[in-house]
C-alpha cells in the first residue's frame, strides 16, 4: 500500500474510532487482510460459489444427486439446448463436482457427492456466524 493511501486510511480510522493513534489498529487490519488473502479455503469457496452461481447448475446438481444422467435427460429436465447444458456442465466439471463418462454413444454425468459435501463444509466453516 502506498504511504499516502496508508496515511489517509489511518486518519479515517482515528475519525471513526475517536482515537489519537491508529497505527496499532491499522497494523492489525493489514495483518488480518493478509491472513484472509492467504486463506486457501476462501479460494475454494470462490471457485465453488462461482460454479454453483446459476439456477440451471443448481438444478443439474440436484438432478444428479438422485442418479447419473445423460445429457439428453438434463436437456429435458432444464428444457434447454444441448449447447447450453454443455456450457453448465463444463463449469461443474472444472471445479471437480461432476464428471462425464461415455456409455455407448451417450455421455452421462456423475455427481461427486463427497466433493459437494466437502465444499459445503468449507463454506459453512468459513462463513457461518457463531
Amino acid at each position: 500500500m502506498k504511504q499516502k493511501r496508508a496515511q489517509e486510511i489511518k486518519k479515517m480510522l482515528c475519525t471513526c474510532k475517536d482515537c489519537s493513534d491508529s497505527n496499532p489498529d491499522f497494523d492489525n487490519l493489514l495483518k488480518m487482510g493478509k491472513g484472509l488473502e492467504e486463506n486457501e479455503d476462501l479460494d475454494i469457496i470462490e471457485r465453488f460459489t462461482s460454479a454453483i452461481a446459476s439456477k440451471e447448475r443448481l438444478i443439474i446438481i440436484n438432478a444428479l444427486k438422485q442418479q447419473d444422467r445423460c445429457v439428453c435427460e438434463l436437456e429435458t429436465i432444464l428444457n434447454k439446448s444441448q449447447s447450453t447444458i454443455s456450457h453448465h456442465l463444463r463449469k461443474l466439471v472444472a471445479v471437480g463436482l461432476i464428471q462425464g463418462y461415455k456409455k455407448q454413444k451417450f455421455t452421462f454425468y456423475h455427481l461427486f457427492k463427497e466433493e459437494l459435501k466437502h465444499n459445503l463444509t468449507i463454506f459453512n466453516q468459513n462463513l457461518t456466524l457463531e
